[in-house]
């Protein structure tokens, strides 16, 4: 990506890390970590409804269709949308390490217009961790998953204790997740935010 900022250049002793034994094995659909999540839950009526996949080595694979509630100019994606699927797409990769993080920074490029009705082909790699820093890159792509490159980021998430979303998420929401009867949604709520 051109012109990235200084913030997202690891630093010389980051290291290139490795996939956690327990990631989800390649092809895996991920899934959502949370059903009210705008990127990937089912329960937002105009939210992304993005769908990722585990990759080879620290990639993941999502896409994403550009429905007429994503909007910025007429007929086309909003930026804001289109940058939302990155980060989205980006967080995924926290499951390939096992790790809880969030968005630190996002840095994106805009290349092309992204019509409503295209679907966005997107893939994320880790790129180097440090400390608690994780460095990520992505692009999307229309026409394909070969096709032109429409947006890319990079990106830079910090890795958190779930504490982190219990000491800020909303009251409501939090007591809502953590009382789930099914134990695997409750862990799986606050597993990973892109």
């Amino acid at each position: 990506m051109s012109g990235t900022s200084a913030v997202l250049q690891p630093p010389a002793d980051a290291v290139k890390p490795v996939r956690h034994p327990d990631a989800p094995v390649p092809g895996e659909l991920l899934g959502a970590h949370y059903e009210q999540c705008f990127g990937c839950g089912e329960g937002q009526p105009h939210g992304l409804h993005l769908e990722a996949r585990a990759g080879e080595g620290l990639t993941v694979t999502a896409e994403f269709t550009v429905q007429p509630a994503h909007q910025g100019a007429p007929g086309l994606a909003h930026g804001g949308v289109l940058a939302s699927a990155l980060d989205e797409t980006l967080g995924s990769l926290n499951w390939l390490l096992r790790t809880i993080a969030v968005t630190g920074r996002l840095e994106t490029d805009f290349v092309r217009p992204v019509p409503v009705g295209t679907t966005l082909h997107l893939e994320a790699e880790v790129t180097a961790v440090a400390g608690r820093k994780i460095y990520s890159t992505a692009t999307g792509r229309i026409g394909g998953p070969e096709g032109p490159v429409a947006v890319r980021a990079d990106a830079l998430f910090i890795e958190v204790k779930v504490d982190h979303f219990v000491d800020h998420g909303r009251e409501e929401e939090i007591q809502a997740a953590m009382s789930d009867p099914d134990q695997a949604r409750r862990v799986r709520a606050f597993e990973v935010n892109p």
